[in-house]
């Protein structure tokens, strides 16, 4: 008969064996535990944090105002298009309808999908709403920019003695002053003092040596399209 001492160490090396095919593989009552162990869900960021998934980041949104490389400076809300300008326009995720475009002399521009629109006479702005409200026909929520890339219908011009001579675009507001430096100057025998500026039917004189010493600043006149100053 087994001693009770025996016995024990029977019972407990029974037990081992059961248990070890457990702990070693992973199987039976411990193996059913970790499978019943639901998968924690993704927390979703706080507030204010940046979204780094590629899917949100592959399409940003369009922004309202796209600038234009090489665009004048000219402000969109107040310049007046012209014939002979030259202006870009922009819709956003569509290549084949942006480009460049001439002003024709009948005011006009061709634009792809929708044919001839009237640019003079509106300003960028109000020809963007135009362009996008008929392009709505055939682009989902078209987002347009128009910018002027330069300025022909708009020129004023200094004839005579000065450095360079010709047509000058009147992108922003210029006075005599300024126009004489964007023309490089006077030559050696210009009469400084007696420059004249004609405007139709009417005609200023400007005194450069007065103006330039403080003297009568209101001959400095801001110059109107068409203006042509003489040096004589």
């Amino acid at each position: 008969m087994q001693s009770p001492k025996n016995m024990m160490r029977k019972a407990i090396l029974s037990a081992c064996v059961a248990v070890l095919p457990a702990l070693l593989y992973g199987g039976g009552a411990l193996g059913t535990q970790e499978q019943a162990v639901p998968p924690q869900e993704k927390a979703a960021p706080p507030p204010g944090a940046i979204d780094t998934n590629p899917a949100n980041l592959a399409a940003p949104k369009p922004s309202s105002e796209i600038k234009i490389p090489g665009a004048a400076p000219v402000d969109v809300k107040t310049y007046v298009i012209g014939a002979e300008d030259v202006i870009f326009i922009k819709v956003w995720r569509d290549a084949d309808v942006s480009g460049q475009f001439l002003v024709r002399p009948d005011g006009r521009i061709s634009v792809p999908l929708i044919g001839d629109v009237t640019a003079t006479g509106r300003t960028p702005e109000q020809l963007e709403k135009d362009i996008a409200d008929r392009l709505a026909k055939f682009i989902k929520d078209p987002q347009v920019n128009v910018g002027i890339l330069s300025v022909g219908s708009k020129k004023y011009f200094i004839l005579g003695e000065v450095n360079r001579p010709g047509a000058f675009p009147l992108v922003v507001p210029t006075n005599v002053l300024e126009a004489l430096v964007n023309a490089g100057g006077f030559r050696d025998f210009a009469n400084q003092t007696k420059i004249l500026i004609l405007r139709g039917d009417k005609h200023f004189t400007f005194n450069y040596k007065q103006v330039t010493h403080g003297k009568k600043p209101e001959q400095n006149i801001l110059l109107e399209p068409g203006d042509k100053i003489i040096v004589n």
